[in-house]
């Protein structure tokens, strides 16, 4: 895949971007590569090959650092209320404010 000068002046201006055409052209030069790194990527043949869950997985064993899902704090919401003016099932209530 590949885009025209057009492309990028029709996607800078969805992006209500103001841009001139010496930097569309740049513009187009750089998106131009990354879909060709893109399409390179693609074309590599990936079967066999397990996913990894981090960058040096492949070389060495890294556990995963897990921390039990436990509460650690207490609730403080009755608190945090006692002030506001009105609430309501633990809501803030104001006033209506769009007609």
């Amino acid at each position: 895949m590949s885009l025209t000068l057009s492309d990028v002046k029709r996607i800078a201006n969805l992006a209500q971007l103001d841009m001139t055409d010496a930097h569309a052209e740049i513009a187009l030069g750089e998106l131009n590569g990354i879909f060709a790194l893109a399409e390179q990527m693609q074309a590599v043949d990936t079967t066999g090959v397990a996913p990894l869950s981090h960058p040096l997985a492949a070389r060495l064993p890294l556990p995963l650092r897990l921390r039990e899902d436990v509460v650690t704090e207490e609730d403080h919401r009755a608190d945090y209320q006692a002030p506001a003016p009105a609430t309501q099932d633990g809501l803030y209530l104001v006033p209506k404010v769009i007609e």
